[in-house]
């Protein structure tokens, strides 16, 4: 028997949603992969495991709200707890993975592709395993060419934000390219739905068994919302992070010089001589000697 699917049981709102968190969490993971890589410091691999958390949570949140508009009209659906959570740390898992390769080795276009094709494997393999742990009475079975055509959509948009988080400059630039990626992403999820269909067993058919996909998916949401709210206050609190201002825009008293540590080479600014030379220091400055009752100093 061929199930009745819906996918839009609540109307616009859980497309809407669903679209609203992987913007958040896109726009959070975008801007701390690029405060690690423009801002060197000690916390490179925190703002990389930050970003990392807050993309594959967000991606995880927009697929379960969206499911909780997933219905089939003559089944009851329910969904696995341990397969449902197993999918959130798949989704964290692999896309930290392609955003430290691409954090640490460098934006180079193989870098890219490659980040992006793990974290976009990522995406895909947690939306097929959260499916997996849907419950009903019946089974899903999934058009190929469909199936392939939401992993491509997934790789595509993953290795666009990786791409926008070394090359987007500014924050109003950072959230169009958020925008684009929740877009992208929402776009995968609808078009691996497109593929399911449910065929259920038969005989009588069991209603109104069990909890529903809403009371039960609801309670787990709640946790990953509350850790994108307090990592968008993380972001919110550092200027850097948010303005993405530059290195060389730091006032220079902020620059400290360490005993032994070689200062930094000064770089002309505009109208500045091209061949002006700072006073040398130490040894170099001692080299000045009186001679006959004069000063000579070599610089």
């Amino acid at each position: 028997m061929q199930g009745t699917v819906d996918g839009f049981s609540y109307g616009l709102v859980t497309p809407v949603a669903a679209f609203i968190m992987a913007c958040l969490g896109g726009a959070l993971g975008l801007r701390c992969t690029t405060r690690s890589l423009r801002h060197r410091d000690t916390f490179k691999a925190g703002w990389l495991a930050l970003g990392a958390t807050s993309i594959g949570t967000g991606i995880w949140t927009m697929h379960f709200i969206a499911m909780m508009g997933f219905s089939v009209q003559q089944a009851p659906i329910t969904y696995d707890r341990p397969l449902t959570f197993a999918s959130l740390g798949v989704a964290v898992l692999m896309v930290g993975i392609g955003i430290f390769i691409v954090g640490y080795r460098g934006a180079t276009a193989l870098t890219l592709v490659t980040g992006g094709t793990i974290t976009g494997l990522g995406v895909a393999t947690m939306h097929y395993l959260g499916m997996a742990g849907m419950r009903l009475h019946g089974r899903v079975e999934y058009d190929t060419v469909t199936v392939a055509l939401s992993v491509v959509i997934a790789v595509v948009a993953a290795t666009a934000a990786l791409w926008a988080a070394v090359s987007v400059h500014g924050f109003l630039a950072s959230l169009g390219a958020s925008l684009v990626m929740g877009g992208a992403v929402s776009g995968m999820h609808y078009t691996a739905m497109a593929a399911v269909s449910v065929h259920l067993q038969g005989g009588h058919v069991p209603a109104g068994t069990g909890d529903t996909a809403t009371s039960l998916l609801l309670p787990m949401l709640i946790g990953p919302a509350v850790f994108l709210i307090l990592a968008a206050v993380v972001v919110m609190f550092d200027p850097l992070l948010v303005m993405g201002d530059p290195d060389w825009q730091r006032p220079a008293a902020q620059s400290v010089h360490r005993p032994g540590v070689p200062a930094p080479r000064h770089v002309p600014s505009y109208g500045e001589p091209a061949n002006w030379t700072a006073r040398p220091a130490g040894r170099a400055a001692r080299r000045s000697v009186h001679r006959g009752g004069h000063r000579s100093q070599d610089w």
